[in-house]
């Protein structure tokens, strides 16, 4: 038996691009992000409106069922980049960089990122606070768009001391505006947060120029992620707080993305209740 191909939406989107992005910041329109590691997933997602496709480390765990995502490699990411990039026709494609592939110098950073744009990204994703300005920098003037990620970094948990919502208190908190202030000024295009209290992520948000995408970090960044194995309910165990089962109600995966797209684009998504 053959697989079928998705159906495109009947009002076919123009492609998701950087400068896009940015108007939708400035017009107030939120942004939709899931992460995807496959073709069929990439073209289910972009059929039904999701703006960015990120192809997370998370997928070590989901995909391979390791513990943490710090085994995950660079062939790895390249593979499920390439597989992504292959089913998709107009979503932004964010690719992380795993642990070990930048934290060396600038130059290793390039080297790798260069790997994934190769295999179809439009920008990589890097964890770190103010020291990785230098690689952030040597990245964008090189034409390798770059997201920051903030907050929890998943790849620093051991150094963290585990899942913890990070900026709760006023000097953290000032901590994490200023590195945000730091990435952008760098020439990062896009920061994300993750697991911080959903004040520090509104204040952040408004306080930036480039688009904010939060997890676990309230409604009022200018866009939302998940797992899509999480908000499909399939990845066994507890879920984190900040999560929301989409599948609930649902006739469909299809209409389970789009129920989470709308919830994002109507604010309805992330609720107090998953809010730090």
């Amino acid at each position: 038996m053959s697989a079928q191909p998705h159906a495109t939406p009947a009002a076919a989107r123009k492609a998701v691009t950087l400068p896009r992005l940015l108007e939708m910041k400035q017009q107030g329109e939120k942004i939709a992000m899931l992460t995807c590691y496959d073709a069929c997933f990439s073209s289910l997602l972009d059929a039904s409106g999701v703006d960015i496709l990120l192809i997370g480390d998370s997928l070590g765990m989901v995909l391979a069922g390791m513990p943490s995502t710090l085994p995950v490699t660079m062939e790895m990411m390249e593979y499920h980049t390439r597989s992504v990039a292959a089913g998709n026709k107009t979503a932004f494609v964010l690719a992380d960089m795993p642990f070990g592939s930048y934290q060396e110098s600038p130059e290793q950073a390039y080297r790798n990122a260069a790997r994934l744009m190769a295999a179809g990204a439009n920008m990589v994703k890097l964890e770190g606070t103010a020291w990785l300005a230098d690689t952030v920098s040597y990245l964008t003037t090189r034409d390798i768009p770059v997201c920051a990620h903030l907050g929890l970094t998943p790849q620093s948990v051991s150094a963290l001391g585990g899942y913890r919502v990070q900026g709760k208190d006023a000097k953290a908190a000032k901590i994490l505006k200023t590195n945000a202030k730091a990435m952008q000024d760098a020439g990062a295009q896009l920061v994300l947060f993750e697991l911080i209290p959903g004040k520090l992520g509104a204040d952040i948000s408004r306080t930036l120029t480039v688009p904010t995408i939060g997890i676990g970090a309230g409604v009022d960044c200018d866009g939302q992620v998940l797992v899509l194995h999480d908000m499909l309910d399939v990845f066994p165990g507890k879920k984190p707080k900040f999560v929301r089962n989409f599948m609930d109600n649902q006739p469909s995966i299809q209409a389970a993305i789009q129920a989470y797209v709308a919830a994002v684009k109507n604010r309805t998504f992330p609720g107090p209740e998953h809010t730090f």
